[in-house]
């Protein structure tokens, strides 16, 4: 793998040129030794020598998350003797892919967490609290601690959860930030408040959030950014969007208005329902070819995610595609009433009820085979006047009412977070 940092603050030609070397390296790698790969090129009658620049791209068929599921070990391009590192993705849009990576992989993991660090303004000097899992066949977890080691960064392995364990190691320790997903900031923030910690005076000043959009697709803050920088305005929030299956980030910077492509890790496409590169300024989904990987590449792998790419200079002085905040998920559309949906549009209104504590959307076939909904709200108020009142706001802000069920705080808290998952389940797909 060829790093190269300062790409990204070069002009856009070079840019260009540069990941177009890498691409032919890419393609003639998978073409050599990914059975899946050797497999497609052979039968599209395609020349890997043909595929010389990311314009060639076009002339190669998708990989889709199907393919991933259907041919998995295909897709492996070393031996096995050679594999370090096994991890499995979430399996948000179906069953969970193992991913196997090499020693070069895990140092190009190191690498690009680094590099999402030095974009988020982190340097040697900073001691950054890891507030996500390590195990459970994470792979985030484990490139957070490495790109801080690869920085030079103090890091702090907490994991996930525990409030009172938090802030007891940053009263022991003083990071300087943190890397954790948001929503459970508004549960250190009421720790704090319920136990006399001063937080607006705490050593953090960063924090580094995945998994959750803190911003919707024109930069602003959405209802959980709106809700933390009010509630601790002296902690700086950066975004991040990354994948297992990508082995990338893209991490914002002070600009706060996208997140940078590591151009020299990944080739980022954004298509339409034909594969087709969308409009600047349009939602297309993610598309990418990873750069520099061993274990496992991917040449136009279709993410499932609908995002806008800004490709206009930053004011930060990089020069790379920005992508927006994720729209939505391909493989979560939904059609009610004739209306278009992603789940994250009803996540919006329900995280800026104060009233709601915590919630479930579900999805499924009625009768006549349309899409329904139903939200399971978890809520202290549970009358018809509150069940009015939220099925208006749905009204006002995208034009349908989905059914409202109330249930125990507590049920809803123990069907978000079932055992075998690391992630926080609010949308329930039984389709």
């Amino acid at each position: 793998m060829i790093r190269n940092s300062d790409i990204q603050f070069q002009d856009k030609q070079s840019i260009t040129d540069f990941q177009n070397e890498r691409l032919c390296e890419t393609i003639e790698y998978v073409a050599a030794n990914s059975p899946f790969y050797k497999r497609m090129f052979e039968e599209h009658n395609i020349n890997p020598l043909s595929i010389t620049s990311i314009d060639h791209l076009s002339k190669l068929p998708v990989t889709t998350k199907e393919d991933l599921q259907k041919f998995n070990n295909d897709f492996i391009a070393v031996a096995k003797s050679d594999i370090i590192d096994y991890v499995t993705t979430s399996g948000t849009l179906g069953d969970p892919v193992t991913f196997a990576l090499t020693d070069s992989d895990l140092s190009r993991l190191a690498y690009n967490e680094a590099l999402s660090f030095t974009t988020a303004g982190c340097n040697k000097g900073d001691v950054l609290q890891l507030m996500t899992t390590i195990d459970k066949r994470f792979m985030a977890g484990l490139a957070y601690f490495m790109g801080a080691r690869e920085l030079g960064c103090g890091v702090v392995r907490v994991g996930n959860g525990i409030p009172e364990l938090q802030w007891d190691t940053i009263r022991r320790i003083n990071p300087t930030g943190c890397i954790v997903v948001p929503s459970f900031l508004t549960k250190l923030i009421e720790f704090a408040k319920n136990n006399g910690i001063d937080y607006h005076n705490s050593s953090f000043r960063r924090a580094i959030c995945i998994g959750e959009a803190l911003r919707n697709d024109e930069g602003n803050f959405n209802a959980l950014g709106i809700r933390l920088s009010k509630e601790w305005p002296e902690l700086e929030l950066f975004s991040t969007y990354a994948s297992t299956e990508m082995q990338s980030s893209f991490t914002e910077c002070e600009v706060h208005h996208g997140g940078h492509t590591p151009v020299d890790l990944i080739v980022v496409e954004l298509l339409d329902e034909n594969n087709v590169p969308v409009a600047d300024g349009m939602p297309g989904e993610v598309t990418i070819t990873t750069l520099g990987v061993t274990g496992m590449p991917l040449v136009r792998f279709k993410t499932g995610d609908i995002c806008i790419g800004i490709s206009a200079p930053c004011k930060c002085g990089r020069n790379t595609l920005r992508l927006s905040s994720v729209i939505g998920r391909k493989g979560q559309m939904i059609k009610y009433k004739g209306t278009t949906l992603y789940p994250i549009a009803l996540y919006e209104i329900l995280d800026n009820v104060s009233d709601v504590k915590n919630y479930m959307i579900e999805v499924y076939t009625g009768e006549l085979g349309t899409d329904q909904i139903v939200i399971k709200v978890g809520s202290n108020r549970n009358d018809e006047h509150f069940e009015k009142e939220l099925k208006d706001l749905f009204r006002s802000k995208v034009r349908v009412a989905p059914e409202i069920c109330f249930e125990p705080i507590d049920y809803i808290a123990k069907k978000q977070a079932p055992a075998m998952s690391r992630k926080l389940i609010k949308f329930v797909d039984l389709r």
